[in-house]
């Protein structure tokens, strides 16, 4: 069932203490500002899918499950086969996750999710075309939120990487004019591992890898996703605040590497 989110209040001795922390360039969790929680990444966790992952970045997890199965293309792109992306947090995931229609969080995780994948070119579309303006596979995207404490973007991001970097898709052949499908299955074409890295800002501090205390009260939130090569393929600018050119400049240079590391770890789980 789709959820809303309600909202999480931090008291005002909690948030002291995350601030006064933050002066020393320390978190109340022991990291320092630019470092990650412990990142654990599973692929091919759930049965019947093509492809799965299940990420957690501290006490946050999500899993992620891939689909491939016939389809129509879409009219305006009958040369490319067909992806569909979408993020549910489950009521389970936090205390502030009630059942109801999709909040705006989920929507734009949802979003901005699928924008990696899309503006990165990380799936090879033509390459999932049987008859063009006909018959294509269409490779389907779920992530489930089964645990919610903040940067949920990188969560998604990494389980979308690692599930269908291991995924496959079925062979077939046309018989009689009709598209069967074999039993034999062959790799999803994948041409690049989008990978996002999420920063907010607290007073005058840059954090990497917000918990979800951090994440309530910054001013500033913006997540950069990367591709192999270090170009950047896509942005999403949250909250209210702003980032001066000398702080957006250090979040590239840190997202570049970053983006990196995370890569090395997906394709080193998949083998």
């Amino acid at each position: 069932m789709p959820a809303v989110k309600k909202i999480r209040i931090i008291d005002s001795m909690r948030r002291t203490d995350i601030e006064n922390s933050l002066k020393q360039s320390k978190r109340l969790d022991g990291r320092a500002i630019l470092d990650y929680r412990e990142i654990s990444i599973e692929t091919n966790v759930l049965q019947k899918t093509s492809g799965s992952a299940s990420v957690k970045i501290g006490d946050s997890e999500v899993l992620a499950g891939i689909k491939v199965e016939l389809g129509r293309p879409f009219p305006d792109t009958p040369d490319k086969g067909i992806i569909i992306c979408n993020a549910e947090l489950l009521p389970i995931c936090s205390a502030f996750i009630e059942p109801g229609p999709p909040s705006e969080d989920a929507i734009e995780l949802s979003r901005v999710s699928d924008r990696g994948i899309r503006e990165s070119g990380m799936i090879d579309l033509p390459q999932l075309v049987i008859r063009e303006g006909e018959d294509v596979f269409a490779v389907f995207i779920d992530i489930a939120v089964i645990n919610e404490d903040g940067n949920l973007f990188d969560a998604c991001s990494y389980a979308i990487a690692a599930a269908l970097h291991g995924a496959t898709m079925p062979t077939f052949k046309i018989e009689n004019d009709k598209v069967v499908i074999l039993e034999k299955v062959k790799p999803l074409p994948i041409l690049s591992l989008p990978i996002s890295t999420t920063f907010v800002k607290i007073g005058d501090k840059i954090l990497l890898d917000p918990n979800a205390e951090e994440q309530t009260m910054c001013e500033a939130r913006l997540t950069l996703v990367t591709d192999d090569k270090g170009n950047f393929v896509s942005a999403q600018k949250g909250k209210a605040g702003g980032f001066s050119f000398k702080e957006f400049n250090e979040m590239i240079e840190i997202s570049k590497k970053k983006g990196e590391e995370i890569r090395k770890k997906i394709i080193k789980n998949d083998k």
